[in-house]
This record gives structure tokens, sequence and C-alpha cells, in this order.
């Protein structure tokens, strides 16, 4: 759209699951823009890990008191700039998470935020290694204020904050909560690896079966 009108107050009915898996939506929208090889983006990062901040500050508070005004408006906000191009400006990257995802709602039908809190913290897993823990520790240390000098060991940390906090929120933690086994891994697979060239961390088609077998 060229414009959105945004009022807060519409989002007061909407039900906890909802708003949960709206939530985690909303954090990968920023997540898949802010794992970037794009060296020095240092605005556009500094500005995901303040909307990052604010889902992990309001998503359990909307939760609680749905007719919260200031919990309704900053996810509502931070759901708008998640996705309206201002944070991946100048630092483009494929999406990969969202991908693997779509092939889970097409198959099994479940909710699309659900399915993306349950890949989330199994993609950061499989994405953490020697050439990219200088990126999941500064989200460890940005956007949960983990204090550790080293950068894997920050970085999982982070992950474990991530992975906590859906928990948290009420969100399925594994494939088998939402009723999804091994039958259509190759073929989801197949085509989630379509969508995932020139991500952060290129994702062939093993590559994401095995991201799906973790999240059993």
């Amino acid at each position: 759209p060229k414009m959105s009108i945004l009022d807060p107050e519409y989002t007061y009915s909407v039900s906890k699951k909802q708003t949960a898996a709206g939530t985690a939506d909303i954090i990968s929208h920023i997540c898949e823009n802010y794992f970037t090889n794009v060296k020095n983006a240092d605005v556009q990062a500094r500005f995901a890990e303040g909307l990052l901040k604010n889902c992990f500050k309001y998503g359990p508070v909307a939760l609680e008191e749905p007719d919260n005004y200031d919990a309704r408006a900053n996810l509502m906000w931070t759901a708008s700039m998640a996705i309206n191009g201002m944070i991946q400006y100048g630092a483009e990257v494929a999406w990969c998470v969202h991908p693997m995802e779509h092939e889970l709602s097409a198959f099994y039908d479940i909710t699309h935020g659900e399915g993306l809190a349950i890949l989330t913290p199994h993609w950061m897993e499989f994405a953490l290694n020697d050439d990219t823990a200088y990126k999941f520790a500064d989200y460890a240390r940005n956007v949960w204020d983990v204090v550790n000098d080293d950068d894997m060991a920050a970085a999982k940390e982070g992950i474990a904050y991530t992975r906590e906090y859906f928990k948290k929120m009420g969100l399925p933690q594994t494939l088998t909560d939402v009723g999804i086994d091994k039958e259509y891994f190759d073929i989801m697979a197949q085509k989630a690896a379509d969508g995932c060239k020139g991500s952060f961390v290129p994702l062939s088609k093993e590559d994401i079966v095995s991201i799906y077998e973790a999240a059993l």
C-alpha cells in the first residue's frame, strides 16, 4: 500500500493465539532483514534492534492486557516498520525462514507465526558458525543485553533467550506440536530452497531438511 492508517484500538480483540503468532511474525520480518552480510550498515542494524526490543517488551504485555493501548500501539507501529522497507535499504538480503515456513503452512495449514516461532531458533542454531558468530553476538548483546566477550558464547545465549521468549508467549516449540512429521520434508525443502538463494547463510535442500528434522 502507498499509505496505511494504524489504529491500535482495532487490535484489542485479537486473540491471545494470534497476538503471539503475530508478534513472532513481526520478529521474523525484522530478523530476515537484520541478518545480512552487508557490513557497517549500522543505522539499519540499530533500527532493527530497537524494533526487536519493542517486540520482546510489548508482546507479553499485549497477551496479558489486550486493551493496553501502549502495547498494541508499539506492536502495530513496529509491525509496519518491520516490513515497509526502512530497515532493509542498503542492506538487502534474501529471506530464508519465511520460505521454509510458507511450505509448512501450504502443506499443513498451520498458523504462519507459529511456524516461524518453531523454525527461527533452529535456523539460528544452524546458521551459527565461526563466520556468522559476530552478527548473532551483536543480536544477543544489543537486543538481549547479554554480557559476554566471547562472540560464540554470546550468540548461543541470545538464541536461548529467543527460544525461551517464544515459549513464554505460549507458542508451539516443535513441528510435532502442530502435527507435522517427516512425510513432506523433501518436497517442502526443495520448494523452500529456491527462495533461499542469497540469504545470510545460503541453504540447500539438504540444509533445510536438517532444520526441519531438528525442529521435530
